[in-house]
């Protein structure tokens, strides 16, 4: 499990919000950054991205995932795949600790160095520390209020950061 943040996305109604939470965690007992950006656009604003794990590792899979965006003209399902397989078959590449929410108006996908690409059935993913909580909280939203997604995710990562101690309430959010 990835320490130190946390990602929520959701799909709903044709919009898509992704958070993520701003803290980075050395080890298992000291933060050394509460403001961290771990939720980005991609492809000229088309895809919006999120990622747990090591901060070095995630910012060469956002570089990664971008080239195979550029060649595959933004098709984000492709991209993913064919990152995923670099990510699990490249020896420099596979030895990356992190996982990714990616999503744009055609998906929502989170993307493992396992060579996993998964689309959530219910268009809610989540990844890292605080994940099972915000996922949690996510669902609950979507099934018993009509709010917006960027609301949702917002007060996902609200909940998450109450109960996680790798979570803040240092939200960042994106939304297509």
């Amino acid at each position: 499990m990835f320490k130190g943040t946390t990602i929520v996305a959701v799909r709903k109604n044709g919009k898509l919000a992704l958070a993520g939470d701003g803290q980075v965690t050395f080890g298992n007992n000291t933060i050394i950054k509460h403001g961290a950006k771990k939720v980005r656009r991609l492809y000229d604003g088309q895809v919006i991205t999120g990622f747990a794990g090591a901060v070095a590792d995630s910012l060469t899979l956002y570089e990664k995932l971008e080239e195979k965006l550029d060649s595959y003209q933004g098709n984000l399902l492709r991209a993913a795949v064919e990152l995923a397989k670099d990510w699990r078959t490249d020896r420099i590449l596979r030895r990356l600790e992190a996982l990714m929410v990616a999503g744009s108006k055609d998906a929502l996908l989170i993307i493992s160095g396992t060579g996993e690409v998964i689309e959530p059935d219910d268009g809610i993913a989540a990844v890292g520390s605080g994940a099972s909580y915000a996922l949690a909280a996510a669902k609950a939203l979507i099934r018993n209020t009509d709010l917006e997604p960027l609301v949702i995710v917002k007060e996902a990562m609200k909940v998450a950061a109450e109960i996680c101690v790798f979570t803040n309430a240092e939200i960042i959010t994106e939304e297509l």
